[in-house]
């Protein structure tokens, strides 16, 4: 993936519904780069399908996880960038201390976390990472 298909990535992220056109436009392509650039990474699994985002508490079901992910040397910028193509990434946050990175995951079942999971260890620049489920919420009034 080049710096294009990261950025079409990204506006995918933020609304999966935007138009072809509209996609075009604003990355200063043609809709047939476009068109292509998504049958590409559609075909090549790094585009798994395309969903809604819910409010949190909208979907109790929903299995979330934090990963804390350290980074080989100068690799940062390239692995946040895998990082924010993955579709079971929610957040990415930049940490200080033994952690490079926290993202927040979400999954449907423990078999698609998982995936997700496999998926993120694959990512060259990672050197390893930390998983913990999360298991409930609390609020300070």
């Amino acid at each position: 993936m080049d710096a294009l298909d990261q950025q079409l990535i990204a506006l995918l992220r933020k609304d999966a519904r935007t138009n072809v056109a509209a996609l075009a436009k604003k990355l200063g392509v043609s809709r047939g780069t476009i068109t292509n650039r998504i049958a590409r990474l559609e075909a090549a699994g790094v585009i798994v399908g395309y969903t809604v985002r819910l409010r949190p508490d909208a979907e109790p079901s929903e299995i979330m996880a934090w990963m804390s992910v350290a980074v080989e040397g100068n690799q940062t910028r390239a692995v946040i960038a895998s990082l924010l193509g993955e579709p079971g990434v929610a957040e990415l946050h930049d940490t200080n201390g033994r952690w490079d990175l926290l993202a927040s995951l979400r999954a449907t079942s423990l078999t698609e976390l998982s995936q997700v999971l496999e998926r993120i260890r694959l990512i060259r620049g990672i050197s390893s990472t930390e998983t913990s489920l999360h298991l409930a919420t609390y609020r300070v009034s």
